[in-house]
C-alpha cells in the first residue's frame, strides 16, 4: 500500500511538472530579430517566398515561416517566432528544391555548388533490413556481445 501511495505521489508531481512546462513554453532566439514582417517575393516557378532583405535563409510556404541557420531548420507560424526546431525530414519539399541561389546565407560547403539548383541534401540512410523486417546486426558486433559473456 505504502508503494502505491509513493507512485501515485510521484505521478502526480511528474503530472504537475509536465503541465508546468507546457504553459510556460520553451521560447529561444535563433538571431533573427525582425520589427515588421518582411518583404517576401516568389521563387520562381515554386510556391515558396523568400526574403531578400532579411541576414537570414528565410522562407515562406504554405502559412508558415520557415528559416534555415547553421544547418538547422525552424519553423514558426509567426514572422518573428517562436521558432521550433524541425528534423529534415519534416521540412516540406517545396523548400528543400529552392535553389541554392536564394538562400541569403548558403553553408560555406555549398559554395561550389550549383546555384540555380538545389542544395544537396543528405538523405538518412537506415541499415539493411533482414527478411522480417528488423535492421540487420553487424556479425563484429554479435562476436563482441559473445566475447563479454
Amino acid at each position: 500500500m505504502r508503494r502505491a501511495l509513493i507512485a501515485f505521489g510521484f505521478a502526480l508531481l511528474a503530472l504537475a511538472a509536465a503541465s508546468a512546462l507546457g504553459r510556460a513554453g520553451v521560447r529561444f532566439s535563433i538571431g533573427i530579430g525582425l520589427p515588421a514582417p518582411p518583404p517576401l517575393v516568389p521563387v520562381p516557378a515554386s510556391p515558396v517566398l523568400y526574403a531578400p532583405g532579411t541576414p537570414a535563409n528565410y522562407f515562406f510556404y504554405a502559412g508558415q515561416y520557415w528559416v534555415f541557420a547553421h544547418g538547422v531548420w525552424y519553423v514558426s507560424a509567426g514572422y518573428n517566432g517562436p521558432w521550433a526546431i524541425v528534423g529534415p525530414a519534416y521540412v516540406p519539399p517545396r523548400i528543400l528544391a529552392v535553389p541554392v541561389r536564394y538562400y541569403r546565407v548558403p553553408p560555406r560547403a555549398w559554395s561550389g555548388w550549383r546555384r540555380d539548383a538545389a542544395p544537396h541534401w543528405a538523405v538518412a540512410r537506415r541499415p539493411p533490413l533482414r527478411e522480417h523486417g528488423r535492421p540487420e546486426r553487424s556479425r563484429e558486433g554479435h562476436a563482441e556481445r559473445r566475447e563479454r559473456r
